[in-house]
């Protein structure tokens, strides 16, 4: 896509097949943005380390270009995130939706945290729906799609949506809704917003778990998802997407990393600090959820 001063909008993706996350790199040859960064975990062994963040920062290094801003689309359950790790690295600001405000009150009484803040000053930048921040030539504008959590935000940039989870190839469908805060409604009305759209928009997933085996894929269009969306296409109504999410949602186990994910992701991707011994602890609430 063509930008002022006669640059381009490029788009680089960055693949974790731990996770099945996508992490997206948007630049204009000078200044860049990153959106959704992962922060490599270990479950096995609780060993935190930065082979994904090394990579975009290798790209960085490559091209010349120099990180502005690290955008969440909303608190990740299954990854953690390198927002804070960015920050420290490459002076970037940290951007989220502001209803993390509300997943912060929810997951400070669960883990038992009485020193996590709950206003959002993990991040530089609470971002409302309609809010644009700019970096260079590039304008994001964020559109609030709640319904996999209360931050959950798409950010558009040119003629592209980075949908985080929200929406998946349309093979794959659509995003569960069942964790707290969640509703399928409010993600039905967040998807139409973007079905609204010009049907050449593009459209960036978060995740691909590759259905069938296929290969990785994980861009589309709002007109291929209208066509053919295996949960929600332009016939399905609100109703029947709604009773769809929750037979889909019967009993679904939790993601793996949820506890670790969360946990860090809501304190904007910071490690908890060593305890006396000089070792950093993550907590796992026992006995919450039943057994798959």
């Amino acid at each position: 896509m063509q930008l002022a001063e006669g640059k381009t909008m490029q788009i680089q993706h960055f693949y974790d097949p731990r996770t099945s996350t996508l992490t997206y790199l948007v630049h204009d040859g000078t200044d860049a943005l990153v959106i959704d960064p992962v922060l490599d975990y270990d479950p096995k062994s609780g060993r935190v380390f930065t082979e994904s963040a090394d990579q975009l920062e290798a790209y960085l290094d490559e091209h010349g270009l120099t990180l502005r801003y690290a955008l969440d689309t909303h608190p990740h359950a299954d990854h953690l995130t390198a927002l804070a790790h960015l920050r420290e690295k490459r002076g970037c600001k940290t951007v989220i939706g502001a209803g993390i405000e509300r997943v912060q009150e929810t997951w400070k009484g669960l883990f038992n945290l009485p020193g996590l803040a709950t206003d959002g000053s993990q991040f530089d930048v609470l971002i409302e729906e309609g809010q644009t921040l700019e970096c260079g030539t590039l304008t994001v504008e964020a559109i609030l799609t709640e319904g996999h959590t209360p931050a959950s935000m798409t950010y558009k940039i040119g003629d592209a949506l980075f949908v985080g989870d929200l929406i998946f190839m349309p093979d794959a469908g659509t995003a569960r809704c069942d964790f707290p805060g969640g509703d399928p409604g409010r993600m039905y009305d967040g998807i139409q917003k973007l079905y609204a759209l010009p049907s050449e928009t593009r459209i960036f997933t978060l995740h691909d778990y590759q259905p069938g085996g296929r290969e990785l894929r994980f861009e589309s269009t709002v007109g291929q998802q209208k066509a053919g969306n295996v949960h929600l296409n332009a016939a399905t109504t609100r109703e029947a997407f709604i009773a769809l999410r929750q037979e889909l949602e019967a009993d679904k186990p939790a993601p793996t990393l949820l506890f670790p994910s969360v946990q860090v992701n809501v304190d904007g991707g910071k490690l908890p600090e060593p305890e006396a011994n000089g070792i950093a602890y993550l907590k796992i609430p026992l006995n919450i959820f039943k057994a798959d």
